[in-house]
C-alpha cells in the first residue's frame, strides 16, 4: 500500500504541470479564482489520498511532493465558489485532470457524476449543486520523465516550396494494413512501418499530416448512439498523447516512429485544436478546465457569465486572451515540438484563436504575436484553417506572415471548373497562387494550402461519384454534412459499371490530382485519393471508426488503384523537376521574361490572349496557363497546361513555339510516355495536358507586343 505524507513541500510555481526532479515531484496548477487546490494521489489500489497545495504565487497554486516517483497517478479538486451566474462553478466533488497531464491512464467512463450540477431537463439544471464524487469516472494523469534520446535525429526542414503535405488519420493509415503485426495496426508504431514510407516516398510527399492525436474524449451521445469520435476533435489533454493508439502504452513509441520518418525525409504536421475543449457548453461536464477556473479558461457571454461563447460550435470557445490560457497553449505547443519534435502544426478554426474577446479577428492578437517571436515555434510550419462559425468567422488571406492557410476557394473553383462550371477567370486567380488573398506583407505563394478534398468531406473518388451525401450511417437522418459539396456522379449515383461514366470518372479525378499538384501553393493530398479511396457518399465521417474511414491498402495494389498511385507519383515527380510548377514568389504577369514573354500569361484554346470580356464568358472551358523563366544558362523554359473542363475535346494551339515542346502529363492518358508535340495538342473533354518548352521562344511572340 502506498504511504503519502500528510502535508506537500511548499514546491515552486513554474513549471506548470507535473515534473519530477530525481527526488520527488512538483505539482503547479493554475486558478486565479479557486478558494484552494487539493491534489488527489492514487495508488495502485486505487485508494485516493488528498494533499492541499497550501502555497499559491502569481495564481498558480503549487506543493511538492518527495520521493514521488514517474507513474504515479494523479488529479486535482477545487473549491470556491459555485456561482453559475457569475461565471464560477468549482465543485470539489468533482475529480480534475491536470491541463498539463503528459500521460493518461483510464478514460471517460460517461455518467451524470461528471457534471458539476444535478442533470435534468429542467433549462436551469446548470444552477443545481452536484454533491456526489466523480473520481470513478475520471481518466487520470500520469507523472513521466522525458527521457528520449533525440541526438541522432535530423529534421527533414523541407522548404515549403518543396512540400507536399498528405493528410491522414493515425488509425485509420494502418488498420487495415496486413503487412504489420496485428496488435500494432492502427496505432503510432505503425505509422513508422516500412511498407507506410515507402508508399509515401514512392508518390513523393514530404509531410505526413495527422488528424488530432491529443488526448480527446468519446462524446456521450455518439457512444449512446453506438458511434463514436474517430476524427478526435474534443480534446482534454493538450500535452498527452491519445492512448487508444498506442500498441505497447509508451509515448515513445510515436518518437521513435517521428524520428524513423524523419530518416526517411518526412516531416510529421499535427492537427491540434486549441479553440475549445471536450467539456461542452455550461450545460457540459466538468472535467479540468470548467472545475479549476471556468471564468478564466473560456469565453462567456457578455453580461451573462453563466453562459459560454459558442464561436467554435461545440459549445464553449477557449479564451486565448487570458495569458495563462494562451501560455498553456504555447507551453503545449512548445512540448510537442521539443519532446515529439513535430515539425509543425495545423490549427482547427484558426479564427477562433485569432479573436481577443470580443474585439473580432485581429492577425495581431496575442496567439499569433506568441508564436511568431517564439524561437522554437516559429521554425516551425504553422498553418491555419481560417473559419469559424463566429463573428466574422471567415478569414481567408488575412493570417499574418509565418502562417499557411486552408484555401477552401482553390477547392470550390477546382470542382466547379472540372465539373463543367464556374468562372474561368475564378479558377485562374487559384491555380496562379491566389495572389489577390496572399500577396501581401512579404507572403509567398506557399501560404495557400491548396487542397480539393480533406477529411471533413468527400474524397476525391467520391467527388466524382456522388451529387448528394449519404450520412445515413451517422444516425442523424442524413441531416449532418454539407449540401453544397460541387460534385458529380456523370450519370449514376455511386457505383457503376458502365464503361463511359467510369472513363469520365477517372479523367476527371486525374485533372483534379493534376490540378492540385500543378498549381501554385502548398499542394495537400487527401490520403487514399491517390489509389481512389471511397467513403460510399458519406461527407462527414467523424463517426465512422471502421472501413468506410480505414484505409483499404488492398485495393491500392488493385490495377486501378496502382495505376492512379503511379499517376500522382508522376505529378509530383514533375512538380519537383520544374521550380516554376512551386515558384518562390508570386506571379503576375508584369515581368518580362524575354521581349514580349511575361513570367505568367493566361490564353484561349487558339493560343490568343484572353480579353476581358473573354474572362466572363461562363460558356467558355478551354484555358492555358503558361509559366515562364530563364534558366542560368540564358535558355527559356516554360510550362504550359492546357485545361479542358468541356465535354466534347478541343484542339489547343500552343502559344509561341519553341525549339523543344515536350508533353509530360496528360490526364486522358495516364501512361502516355513523354513526347514531343507540335503547335497543335488535342485534350480530350474534362482532361488537361501539361506541357514543357525547352530552348528559346519563338521569333513571332519574342517581337509582339
Amino acid at each position: 500500500m502506498d504511504v503519502f505524507p500528510d502535508r506537500l513541500r511548499a514546491g515552486q510555481p513554474y513549471p506548470l504541470g507535473a515534473s519530477y526532479d530525481g527526488a520527488g515531484v512538483n505539482f503547479a496548477v493554475f486558478s486565479g479564482n479557486a478558494d484552494g487546490i487539493e491534489l488527489c494521489v492514487f495508488g495502485d489500489d486505487g485508494t485516493e489520498t488528498r494533499l492541499a497545495l497550501n502555497e499559491c504565487t502569481d495564481e498558480v497554486w503549487h506543493g511538492y511532493l518527495p520521493d514521488a516517483r514517474p507513474g504515479l497517478r494523479y488529479g486535482y479538486r477545487a473549491h470556491g465558489r459555485y456561482e453559475p451566474e457569475n461565471g464560477h462553478r468549482f465543485n470539489p466533488n468533482k475529480l480534475l485532470l491536470d491541463p498539463y497531464a503528459k500521460k493518461l491512464d483510464g478514460e471517460v467512463v460517461w455518467d451524470d457524476t461528471l457534471h458539476g450540477y444535478t442533470v435534468s431537463t429542467d433549462e436551469d439544471a446548470d444552477l443545481t449543486f452536484d454533491e456526489r464524487d466523480s473520481a470513478h469516472a475520471m481518466p487520470k494523469a500520469v507523472v513521466v520523465q522525458d527521457n528520449f534520446d533525440w541526438s541522432d535525429d535530423r529534421r527533414p526542414k523541407t522548404p515549403w516550396t518543396k512540400t507536399i503535405i498528405y493528410e491522414a488519420h493515425a488509425k485509420g493509415l494502418t488498420q487495415l494494413l496486413q503487412d504489420v503485426p496485428e496488435a500494432e495496426r492502427g496505432t503510432y508504431k505503425a505509422l513508422a512501418h516500412p511498407k507506410v514510407i515507402d508508399h509515401l516516398q514512392r508518390i513523393g510527399v514530404t509531410a505526413l499530416e495527422l488528424l488530432p492525436i491529443h488526448g480527446f474524449v468519446q462524446d456521450r451521445n455518439l457512444q449512446e448512439k453506438g458511434l463514436v469520435n474517430y476524427w478526435g476533435y474534443n480534446t482534454l489533454a493538450f500535452f498527452a498523447p491519445e492512448p487508444r493508439y498506442m500498441a505497447t502504452g509508451d509515448a515513445d513509441e510515436l518518437r521513435n516512429a517521428i524520428r524513423t520518418l524523419h530518416r526517411a525525409g518526412i516531416e510529421v504536421i499535427l492537427d491540434v485544436v486549441y479553440n475549445h475543449t471536450a467539456e461542452g457548453s455550461e450545460k457540459g461536464a466538468t472535467l479540468s478546465f470548467r472545475g479549476l477556473d471556468n471564468k478564466a479558461y473560456y469565453r462567456s457571454v457578455k453580461d451573462q457569465p453563466r453562459y459560454c461563447v459558442n464561436d467554435t460550435g461545440t459549445g464553449n470557445t477557449f479564451d486565448l486572451s487570458h495569458p495563462r490560457v494562451l501560455q498553456l497553449v504555447a507551453d503545449s505547443l512548445r512540448w510537442w515540438a521539443e519532446s515529439f519534435h513535430v515539425d509543425g502544426f495545423r490549427f482547427d478554426l484558426g479564427c477562433t484563436l485569432g479573436r481577443d474577446g470580443d474585439n473580432g479577428f485581429d492577425p495581431r492578437s496575442g496567439f499569433f504575436d506568441v508564436l511568431r517571436q517564439d524561437p522554437v515555434l516559429n521554425q516551425l510550419k504553422l498553418i491555419s484553417e481560417p473559419w469559424d462559425i463566429g463573428p466574422g468567422g471567415y478569414q481567408l488571406g488575412n493570417h499574418p506572415p509565418g502562417f499557411a492557410e486552408w484555401n477552401d476557394k482553390f477547392r470550390n473553383e477546382t470542382r466547379l471548373f472540372w465539373k463543367g462550371e464556374g468562372q474561368r477567370s475564378d479558377f485562374a486567380s487559384r491555380i496562379a497562387g491566389s495572389a489577390d488573398l496572399f500577396d501581401e506583407r512579404a507572403r509567398r505563394p506557399w501560404a495557400s494550402v491548396n487542397f480539393v478534398t480533406a477529411h471533413d468531406g468527400q474524397t476525391m473518388a467520391d467527388v466524382a461519384s456522388y451529387e448528394g451525401k449519404h450520412n445515413q450511417a451517422n444516425g442523424e437522418d442524413n441531416k449532418d454534412g454539407s449540401d453544397d459539396n460541387n460534385s458529380c456522379n456523370w450519370g449514376v449515383e455511386g457505383p457503376t459499371d458502365d464503361p463511359a461514366i467510369i472513363g469520365t470518372r477517372g479523367r476527371v479525378i486525374r485533372s483534379m490530382l493534376t490540378t492540385l499538384l500543378m498549381s501554385l501553393g502548398t499542394p495537400m493530398i487527401l490520403g487514399g485519393d491517390e489509389f481512389g479511396r471511397t467513403q460510399e457518399g458519406n461527407n462527414n465521417t467523424y463517426c465512422q471508426d471502421n472501413e468506410l474511414n480505414w484505409f483499404n491498402w488492398d485495393h491500392l495494389e488493385s490495377d486501378e488503384g496502382h495505376a492512379l498511385s503511379d499517376f500522382v507519383r508522376r505529378l509530383t515527380a514533375v512538380r519537383r523537376h520544374y521550380p516554376l510548377v512551386r515558384a518562390s514568389h508570386f506571379l503576375h504577369g508584369k515581368v518580362e521574361v524575354a521581349p514580349g514573354v511575361l513570367d505568367i500569361d493566361w490564353f484561349d484554346e487558339r493560343g490568343e490572349h484572353l480579353s476581358d470580356e473573354d474572362w466572363g464568358n461562363p460558356g467558355a472551358k478551354a484555358l492555358t496557363m503558361r509559366r515562364v523563366r530563364k534558366r542560368k544558362d540564358g535558355t527559356l523554359e516554360s510550362v504550359t497546361m492546357l485545361m479542358n473542363g468541356g465535354a466534347e475535346p478541343i484542339s489547343f494551339t500552343m502559344p509561341g513555339l519553341t525549339e523543344e515542346r515536350y508533353l509530360v502529363i496528360d490526364s486522358a492518358d495516364p501512361t502516355a510516355p513523354e513526347r514531343e508535340v507540335g503547335e497543335t495538342v488535342e485534350v480530350k473533354d474534362r482532361s488537361v495536358v501539361v506541357v514543357v518548352d525547352v530552348g528559346s521562344i519563338s521569333s513571332e511572340e519574342g517581337q509582339a507586343g
